[in-house]
Formats: structure tokens, C-alpha cells, sequence
């Protein structure tokens, strides 16, 4: 089979402007189809995700989606996180994440499920909400815990429109693996969200490069002439460049997931 060679350059990015909106709904679409298929057992499997089960690593989408879909929400959470950064490697970051965890552990699967199937459209439209003026604003990211490595600088307008929509997308394959599921990675969703992932990996690096990303959601991208051929699975590319899996010479250049 002939793989289809993109000019990285020629990717458009994931834009509230473009198709944020839409990709951001099939991410949760997909998780939840992957969800309700679980049994009682399944969402008690150790995740990749250091210290989570699936069951944990939902109650943090159920809290991540409730701050999407309520500023109020959101601030409540940021100030918990700052207040008790120093608890979690200086990370508010994942200070947060740990109280999205606590803060829904009661809940059984089913609700969960119920959860996080009313919330998802309402994350979506309170990200897609954020005023221009604010999407501009850069934030700083810890250098620190889950996010070392990372870009140091965010721009808001990239963590509504794409970072949140790959966390959902990112965790989908982490539940996957865990229980030994198969999403299915034929879904337009899925190549969608590689490209764009491809595009901010080649710009962070610079360099020119010659990459096979295979499965369905892959394909060969380029960039510049002669440069490092990089061949793997399209999934394991974006654990490689998340920290979940190792990342050596250019899949070294993390992207914020």
C-alpha cells in the first residue's frame, strides 16, 4: 500500500476558526463509545498514567470538562491547584489534576459515563467561548511533574482550541491500552489530530525531517530535504511526544498534550 506523503508545512492547524469545535466533540464521542463498552473490572485497570485507573482517569476528564463548562468552576480549581502546588512538584497543574480525581472517586461507572456524556458539548461550547483578547495571553507551564520537558509558554487560544481536545483523545488510548481494547483509529478523528500534532512537533524542532507514522491515522510527513527518517506507529509517535513512552533524538522536542 502506497502511504500518502504530506508537506508539514501544508497542515493547517486545529482552529476555533477552522474545525476545533467538531474535533473536539468526535474526541469525546470516541471516548465514550470506548466507556460504555467497559465492564465493572475494566475500569479498575492500572493506566500508564502514574498512580491512575481508568476509573481515575475519567473523574479528571469529568473535572476538566466541568472547568471547561464553568468559569467559576475553572477559577475554583486553578486556586485549589496554586494553593497546593508545593504538594504536587511545584506543578499546579497537577494539583489540579489530583483534585479532579478526588473530587469524583465516589462515583460508580455508570455515572461517570452519564457525567461525562451531558458535560462533553458543554466543555466544548465554554472553550469555544473564550474571548479573543484572551486566547492571545501566554501562560507559563511547570517545568515540573507530569509537564517537565514541555514547552514552557502556552497560549490560551491553542490550550482551548487543541491541547484539551488531544488530553481526551490521549486518554482514550490510555484506557484502550489498559483494558486491551481497540478504538477504532479509521475514524477521521484520529488522523486529524496526529497531523496536527505532527505540525507542532516539526515546528518546535526545526529541523528537517522524514517521518512514517503507520496505522490508519498516519501517513509520511516531510519536512525540508534529506532529513532523519523516523519510522513508528502514529500512537506511539504521540506517547513518545506526550512522555508516556521513550523519546530519543527528535521525538525528544515534547508537545503539550
Amino acid at each position: 500500500m502506497t502511504t500518502a506523503t504530506s508537506d508539514v508545512s501544508q497542515i493547517s492547524p486545529i482552529t476555533r476558526s477552522s474545525d476545533a469545535a467538531p474535533v473536539a466533540l468526535a474526541a469525546y464521542d470516541q471516548l465514550l463509545t470506548l466507556l460504555r463498552s467497559l465492564d465493572a473490572e475494566e475500569w479498575q485497570a492500572v493506566t500508564d498514567c502514574p498512580g491512575w485507573s481508568v476509573a481515575d482517569v475519567v473523574g479528571h476528564l469529568i473535572g476538566a470538562a466541568e472547568a471547561n463548562a464553568s468559569l467559576r468552576q475553572n477559577l475554583r480549581q486553578q486556586a485549589w491547584g496554586g494553593r497546593h502546588r508545593k504538594e504536587h512538584s511545584d506543578n499546579p497543574l497537577d494539583a489540579v489534576n489530583a483534585l479532579q480525581v478526588s473530587e469524583h472517586r465516589r462515583l460508580t461507572p455508570a455515572e461517570r459515563v452519564s457525567r461525562l456524556t451531558a458535560l462533553a458539548p458543554r466543555a466544548v461550547a465554554g472553550r469555544m467561548r473564550l474571548p479573543r483578547p484572551l486566547r492571545r495571553v501566554s501562560v507559563p507551564i511547570a517545568q515540573s511533574g507530569s509537564s517537565a520537558g514541555m514547552p514552557p509558554r502556552l497560549q490560551l487560544g491553542h490550550l482551548v482550541d487543541v491541547v484539551y481536545t488531544r488530553d481526551v483523545w490521549m486518554h482514550s488510548h490510555d484506557i484502550a491500552r489498559a483494558t486491551g481494547r481497540r478504538l477504532d483509529r479509521c475514524a477521521p478523528v484520529n488522523a486529524r489530530i496526529v497531523a496536527d500534532v505532527v505540525r507542532e512537533w516539526a515546528r518546535r524542532h526545526g529541523q528537517p525531517v522524514d517521518l512514517t507514522l503507520t496505522g490508519p491515522d498516519g501517513g509520511r510527513f516531510v519536512v525540508g530535504a534529506e532529513g532523519e527518517r523516523i519510522e513508528l506507529d502514529a500512537v506511539e509517535f504521540c506517547r513518545a511526544l506526550s512522555g508516556r513512552a521513550p523519546a530519543p533524538g527528535l521525538l525528544g522536542h515534547l508537545v503539550i498534550f
